[in-house]
């Protein structure tokens, strides 16, 4: 009795050392999911929507005529929310990428892979777009499995042909708004206007990313998230008995079997109609527990409940829920991961709130050039060389001029008056001079203020190296 107890628990636990979509002789399996309805189906219907909007729609946003949005990586160039980044304020850039993903690691050790199945473009793209394409097409699940066996007619042909034909289309729609949002709408619009030849890089990028995003949506589909996305296999590390996933309630499920014998033989609510493997995309059985290729799109849950309605049971026997709560039925805890997780990003939302609170829109740095010493000018004056370096952040150009503010002198640029261009990265030099009867010790502290028309843009501290006064006798 005992060796039959062991060979059930390993045959149970069997499924963990497989991969759903690989069959037992290492060929990939292919998955037809079947179309899910439901509430839950409904309302990701409806947030897909709006996501796609949003997506499609962020590269046509303008303020002033700078787009809303741009992540320039060839030039090193983000605009995030209408803010210009520079390569100077990388290091705000990379803290807002880092509590982004805190905040990835804190939503998901509270609710589980509920970004894959929400947010995920991958999944958008896939679940909402693409797939819903195949079942226009080729029909639902079980039509799909049947075109396939089938031999090559008219009809296999002109449907898979038809397919593929909307597929690359689409591929291309996303290539170009994907490539939208590295190098904007008006340089992608002149690709699209202008001849190819002038814009050969920008045209055979596209060919590039469609032929990419073809492949991903097309033939490796689910393979993204189960081989290729590091989040699938984070999970396992993020994830603990509190935390809130698509759980199967095993207490008020088990053991299974058909309706009509529930009475008899004191059976769970589950009937084991095996639609919650049906509806689910990357082919597994949610009823073995929480997985790596689960992806929270709630499919089973719609399955399962629609089942409940139809036999006259409760709903939720598939739901939201922590496996904690389903075998001890106690409620979320705060556990010290989340704790952890919370306090780091609420440290970090600190620190990046007061960087960009001090952040400028004008770099400006003024520095005695090393190495030099003071020089000798006539009418008992005395100068020093500083390097000067301003960065303008900002879409607008501006004159700069500096002036002395704590005491008097003179300031004379070496060069053409400073007028910063766009974006501009002004570097060079100027020379400070002062009276003797000014210098009052080796190192004299100055202030110098950097002016744009009556605007102050800035003020920089420095000192000027001159002659040690003599003592009054």
């Amino acid at each position: 009795m005992q060796k039959e107890e062991v060979k059930e628990k390993i045959a149970e636990e069997e499924f963990r050392n497989t991969i759903s979509i690989v069959k037992s002789d290492g060929k990939r399996k292919w998955i037809y999911p079947k179309k899910p309805k439901g509430r839950f189906y409904t309302a990701r219907n409806i947030f897909s929507i709006f996501l796609l909007a949003v997506l499609f729609g962020l590269p046509f946003i303008k303020i002033d005529g700078h787009p809303f949005m741009l992540l320039n990586i060839l030039e090193r160039k983000f605009i995030i929310f209408g803010i210009l980044f520079v390569p100077q304020d990388f290091y705000l850039f990379g803290l807002v990428m880092i509590a982004l993903f805190v905040s990835l690691f804190l939503v998901t050790a509270v609710y589980g892979r509920i970004f894959c199945g929400w947010f995920c473009p991958q999944t958008i793209f896939l679940e909402m777009v693409f797939r819903k394409i195949e079942y226009l097409i080729e029909g639902d699940y079980l039509r799909q499995i049947a075109l396939e066996k089938s031999e090559w007619n008219a009809e296999k042909i002109f449907k898979k042909t038809l397919k593929y034909i909307v597929f690359f289309g689409l591929s291309f729609v996303i290539s170009n708004i994907f490539l939208s949002y590295i190098i904007g709408i008006d340089e992608l619009w002149k690709i699209i206007n202008e001849p190819v030849s002038q814009h050969l890089t920008g045209f055979i990028s596209i060919l590039i990313f469609t032929g990419i995003f073809y492949f991903i949506f097309a033939w490796f589909r689910e393979q993204a998230c189960t081989l290729v996305c590091p989040y699938g296999r984070l999970q396992s590390v993020l994830l603990d008995k509190n935390s809130i996933v698509i759980a199967y309630d095993s207490v008020r499920g088990e053991p299974r079997g058909k309706a009509k014998d529930k009475k008899s033989l004191n059976l769970g609510d589950c009937i084991d109609c095996k639609l919650c493997v049906a509806v689910c995309p990357t082919g597994i059985d949610i009823r073995n527990g929480t997985q790596l290729e689960c992806v929270n799109c709630t499919a089973c849950i719609d399955a399962c409940d629609d089942v409940m309605d139809k036999i006259n049971r409760d709903r939720g026997l598939i739901r939201y829920d922590s496996m904690e709560a389903i075998l001890n039925k106690s409620r979320l805890k705060i556990t010290p991961r989340i704790i952890g997780y919370s306090t780091v990003l609420l440290i970090l939302i600190a620190v990046i709130s007061v960087l960009f609170a001090l952040r400028k829109d004008i770099d400006i740095s003024v520095l005695r050039t090393p190495g030099m010493l003071y020089q000798e000018m006539p009418e008992d004056k005395v100068s020093n060389l500083y390097n000067i370096k301003i960065v303008n952040k900002t879409f607008k150009e501006m004159p700069v001029e500096f002036r002395l503010s704590n005491m008097e002198g003179e300031i004379k640029l070496i060069g053409q008056a400073i007028t910063l261009k766009p974006l501009e990265i002004y570097e060079g030099s100027m020379l400070l001079i002062l009276s003797k009867k000014n210098i009052k010790m080796t190192n004299t502290p100055v202030k110098i203020d950097a002016v744009s028309g009556n605007e102050n843009i800035g003020s920089i501290e420095s000192s000027f190296l001159g002659p040690q006064s003599r003592k009054q006798e």
